[in-house]
């Protein structure tokens, strides 16, 4: 990148002269070079060989001088030497074998640099020494006896001395001057020859860039204005080559553009007309949608009046059906009548099933429905799901099986309600399409991280299956596989749509695998978030471990599950399927059991059932009936004295698993098993006020609270029950929500200001079933929750509470509620004490987090803190602090400074200063409650 950039900084011009200068000026600097320096080798060489010419004659001629002592001689030779070559020649000396100066041309300034420094023997030939701008040549002289041999080392045929005595050696100092200006003269020479070829060079490429960088530059300018718009502008002259070819592309470019931008100018201008007609139409359709949001939301809004009063206005009547019917039941009747009768509430139940289909299919398509997180047990959940399908798996001797892997934990946060719908809806499903053989639920453990876990869930049954086209057709509002289904079956279709929903609203998926005649298998996935806190108590299986059971089970798919189960308790468990594989066992001698299971539904209608008890209690300690089957009350009265415990099929995990751990003997002789037998139950000593409009609707709840409780008074409008609560204090108010005049949350405001009944509680009891009602409710100051139609059983229930359940009056129940506390902790007390004696102990040391991060304006640190404090007070009924929580939070995640959220912080600190006093309060009446029990 940077050397692209660096490319563009320079102009093609500079390019040009750059790379024709270049190469000119490094090849001319070479050669040059080259020639300048073999010249000054060829001049010194020159120099050395002239000097060699001078110095051997030299030294042959002065042989005879050094011979016959006459130096004189010597001395003229030498100095006429000199003075013949003085432009080459300085100095001449000769020297003795004693390295002594004998005879020299001249007088010298000084001549001991002539003078050979190495031992006079070494020197055998002529040798050459640089000093400085000079040269010495140094040769020894022989005398006249000598062998000449021509050396092969000497191109010049100089001779070596053999055998022969040396007289000395002369020395001659030659002048470089001559040879030194030769070489500059060489050198300038290359200079002035490389600079003329430079100069040629620059003449040429002159010339070239006149010739085409020029033009090329001009192309540019002109391709710039074409880029800025000026589409005439055109490239002139006579250009040669490729350049020629250039300037016609350019211009037939331009003029391309030219008449492109005006058909382009012409399309804009259709374009805009076009979209000054399309805003105008899409401002007119703005208007319609406007208005047709209007009206949707007004039709929302009807609709949502619509299935609230429809609600109420159908589950009012059936109110009185379904509780008149049961109340008919208590009634001495003949079997006819009881049978009809029986008719009339399964009808009126299944009637108001399919009102609870459509409501919810209602609520999922209009985004009403809210889904819980509350905390509770898995296993729990499913039993009581599971126990409630039982007697229809029953009628139709269906093997019903439950298998939970073990690994699943059991303490989970979600919509406990909702699961159960689902797992009702499915097995429903299988149970109601399924003639015979069996009905599987099976759920795995998918994955499991730090707080949240994933299950797959399988049902799986052996009924009509589901052929491939039919199977898009499932999960469709009122549709399913085949349209003889509905009339063979019943139902509205609306079962798998609602789940499907519930699923995907929940996080999971769900899919059916299924064929014509083989049965099905309904899977969905389910993420569930882990509880904090323990819901179910753990079970201390490590007494069972090594236990021996005899497992009496024929049927394969059940026996595969109780032999998982037992085993995965540490148990050593053998089946048998046969009373001939009992009567086997029994045989062998020294065989015993801890305990023996007993699971098969032929058993009961054996002639052999007593034989068959009595030898499973001879080799077991206890025995445990598992009754699967739709058995009768005289069998049953003849199993349960032969055995310690009878169970309902398909027992809990849980619920086996205490048993096992707690064999204790039931006590049928003191309540024989029998059918309808109903004992007087003992009224409770409290005063209850009933109010409701509907004469049928007061008249059941009448009937069914005389049977509950010693005074009931009843009204049929909310002014009425507010003068009756001024006159009168009260155990307990039942109040009906929709009512003409002073509806039910007006008559709760009214009492709760001024009446007896401040704080009496008060139950709300309505036929409205959409989540909105109930917020109402939860925020209108009463204390719980009715739905009709009436359940004796949760009538029963709502008057133990209240009965049993202390009242915290002293302080504001929005800073903790007790009762809201209370479901959090799935109706267990010690949890609940447990998790808010949790809250009291952190709140010393979170005050002081909130307060510090507060002082430092420190939005993290604050973020952190209130998030594990609205953690906490999820599970402690403390609806203000979570609320302060929650917008505290939500304003700091959307990076809003602490100052902005400070008075809120200071609510919240002050709240927390509530909480712990109201806490300690709760927690020691409650703690004190405990111990008298």
């Amino acid at each position: 990148m940077n050397s692209a950039d660096n490319m563009t900084k320079y102009s093609l011009r500079a390019w040009v002269l750059v790379l024709a200068l270049a190469p000119t000026i490094l090849v001319g600097i070479l050669l040059g070079s080259y020639f300048t320096i073999n010249r000054f080798y060829e001049l010194e060489e020159s120099l050395i060989e002239r000097g060699g010419n001078i110095i051997e004659p030299l030294a042959i001629s002065a042989e005879i001088g050094l011979e016959s002592k006459n130096f004189e001689t010597t001395k003229r030779l030498i100095t006429s030497v000199q003075l013949n070559k003085s432009n080459l020649v300085q100095f001449i000396a000769i020297f003795d074998t004693n390295n002594r100066v004998i005879v020299t041309s001249h007088h010298y300034k000084s001549h001991e640099f002539m003078r050979y420094n190495e031992p006079i023997d070494s020197l055998q030939t002529t040798e050459v020494e640089q000093f400085g701008d000079s040269i010495i040549m140094r040769s020894p002289i022989f005398s006249n006896q000598r062998e000449l041999v021509v050396s092969p080392y000497d191109s010049n045929s100089m001779a070596q001395q053999v055998n022969s005595a040396k007289l000395g050696y002369i020395a001659v100092l030659l002048n470089k001057e001559n040879a030194l200006l030769e070489q500059h003269r060489a050198a300038v020479a290359a200079f002035i020859i490389v600079l003329i070829g430079v100069q040629l060079n620059l003449l040429f490429t002159f010339r070239l860039v006149k010739n085409v960088t020029h033009p090329i530059t001009e192309m540019v300018r002109v391709v710039a204005k074409i880029r800025e718009g000026k589409l005439d502008t055109r490239v002139d002259g006579n250009l040669i080559g490729e350049l020629d070819l250039l300037k016609r592309g350019i211009n037939a470019m331009a003029g391309s553009l030219s008449e492109y931008h005006e058909e382009m100018q012409q399309n804009i201008d259709q374009a805009t007309s076009d979209l000054r007609e399309t805003l105008e139409q899409i401002e007119i359709q703005n208007v319609e949608l406007d208005l047709a949001k209007k009206r949707a939301l007004e039709a929302s809004r009807i609709k949502s009046e619509f299935l609230a009063n429809m609600s109420h206005e159908l589950r009012t009547p059936l109110n009185g059906v379904i509780g008149f019917a049961k109340q008919l039941l208590k009634t001495p009747l003949h079997a006819s009548q009881q049978d009809y009768i029986k008719t009339i509430e399964k009808s009126a139940t299944n009637l108001l099933g399919i009102i609870n289909d459509i409501l919810d299919f209602s609520k999922l398509e209009a985004g009403k429905m809210e889904l819980e997180n509350m905390p509770f047990a898995l296993r729990e959940v499913i039993d009581d799901t599971i126990s409630l399908l039982a007697n229809s798996a029953k009628d139709k001797d269906l093997e019903l099986v439950v298998d939970i892997e073990p690994s699943i934990n059991d303490n989970v946060s979600g919509d406990a309600l909702r699961v159960s719908q689902v797992i009702t809806n499915l097995v429903g499903n299988a149970i109601k399409f399924t003639d015979s053989g069996s009905v599987h639920l099976k759920m795995r453990l998918t994955s499991e991280e730090a707080e949240k876990v994933n299950v797959r869930c399988e049902i799986t049954d052996t009924g009509i299956g589901i052929d491939k086209p039919h199977q898009a057709q499932l999960f469709q509002a009122f549709g399913q596989a085949d349209s003889s289904i509905s009339r063979r079956f019943g139902g509205t279709g609306l079962g798998l749509i609602i789940t499907k929903r519930l699923i995907n609203r929940m996080g999971g998926q769900i899919g059916c695998i299924s064929a014509p005649g083989k049965g099905s298998t309904f899977w969905f996935t389910l993420p569930l978030k882990l509880s904090p806190y323990p819901i179910s108590q753990p079970l201390e299986t490590d007494n069972l471990i090594d236990k021996t059971v005899l497992l009496f089970e024929p049927r394969e798919l059940s026996r595969k599950v109780h032999e998982n189960l037992l085993k995965h308790w540490g148990m050593q468990s053998i089946s048998i399927t046969t009373p001939e594989d009992l009567a086997q066992i029994a045989g062998e001698e020294g065989r015993h059991f801890d305990y023996a299971i007993i699971s098969c539904n032929d058993l009961a209608s054996s002639p052999n059932l007593l034989n068959v008890l009595n030898k499973i209690a001879k080799i077991s300690d206890y025995t445990l009936y598992l009754c699967s089957s739709t058995d009768s009350a005289a069998k049953m009265s003849l199993i349960q004295p032969n055995v310690d415990k009878v169970m309902q099929a398909p027992v809990g995990e849980r619920a086996l698993a205490v048993t096992l751990i707690n064999p204790h003997r039931a006590q049928y002789e003191a309540m024989p098993f029998q059918e309808a037998v109903k004992e007087t139950q003992e009224r409770e000593p409290m005063s209850v006020l009933a109010v409701d409009d509907n004469p049928a609707n007061l008249k059941l709840i009448k009937t069914l609270l005389k049977e509950l409780v010693t005074q009931v008074t009843v009204t049929d409008n909310g002014q009425e029950a507010v003068e009756i609560a001024k006159a009168k204090s009260f155990d307990l108010i039942f109040m009906d929500i929709q009512m003409p005049g002073t509806d039910g949350f007006s008559a709760t405001k009214q009492i709760r200001e001024h009446s007896l009944n401040r704080n009496t509680p008060i139950v709300a009891v309505t036929a409205h079933a959409i989540a909105e009602e109930r917020e109402r409710i939860d925020q209108s100051g009463m204390d719980g929750y009715l739905p009709k139609p009436i359940d004796e059983a949760a009538l029963k229930s709502v008057i133990s509470r209240w009965k049993t359940r202390p009242q915290f009056t002293h302080f504001d129940q929005h800073t903790l509620n007790w009762d809201l506390c209370l479901t959090q902790a799935n109706q267990k007390t010690n949890l609940a004490l447990e998790m808010l004696q949790m809250l009291v102990d952190s709140l010393p040391e979170t005050r002081e987090n909130i307060s510090g991060a507060l002082e430092r304006q420190d939005s993290q640190a604050m973020v952190s803190h209130v998030h594990k404090l609205h953690g906490a007070s999820c599970y402690c009924g403390v609806p203000t602090t979570q609320r302060l929580c929650r917008e505290i939070e939500q304003s700091l995640k959307q990076n809003a400074d602490v100052d902005l959220v400070e008075p809120e912080i200071l609510e919240l600190l002050d709240e927390l200063s509530k909480v712990e006093s109201a806490a300690n309060q709760v927690i020691a009446q409650l703690s004190m409650d405990v111990i008298d029990e």
